[in-house]
């Protein structure tokens, strides 16, 4: 299992909104953004939380393929 840190940071005037994540949890962070987003009280938007999350999602394809099932190789069902 991968142990790396992930980390997203936004910058939005003198706010900075970093986000500290592993893979396994990479759904409670995209739970965050839309948290962050619904909140009033912040400046972060939804628009934020979309762009932070086609970044978490992209930065997931990359380092692990998306392979749902894997088919026998030729090479596999010769004896």
């Amino acid at each position: 299992m991968n142990q790396d840190i992930n980390v997203l940071a936004l910058v939005k005037g003198d706010e900075r909104y970093v986000f500290l994540y592993d893979d396994a949890n990479r759904a409670e962070t995209l739970r965050t953004l839309g948290r962050y987003a619904s909140n009033p009280e912040l400046s972060f938007t939804w628009y934020d939380a979309a762009v932070l999350s086609q970044k978490i999602r992209q930065e997931s394809r990359r380092v692990r393929p998306n392979t749902r099932f894997e088919l026998p190789q030729h090479s596999d069902l010769e004896d």
